[in-house]
């Protein structure tokens, strides 16, 4: 079970494990609530995670690629 639970962690861009460090709070009770409210709200919630999960890639890509005074 551990193993199916990191394979989808590191598949599923990360955001609630994000959002528990952020806020404080588990990311399984994160993951619930997503699944509750996914089911409550006929899945309007996926975009809000998918928006979430583009906004954290792209500022990996940037603090990646952000180069300092001292990389010459």
């Amino acid at each position: 079970m551990k193993q199916l639970q990191y394979f989808l962690e590191s598949q599923a861009f990360g955001v609630c494990s994000k959002l528990g460090e952020k806020l404080g709070f588990a990311s399984s009770s994160i993951r619930l609530s997503f699944i509750y409210l996914s089911f409550l709200t006929f899945g309007s919630p996926v975009l809000v995670y998918l928006i979430l999960a583009f906004w954290l890639n792209v500022r990996k890509h940037l603090r990646r690629e952000r180069s300092t005074v001292w990389d010459v």
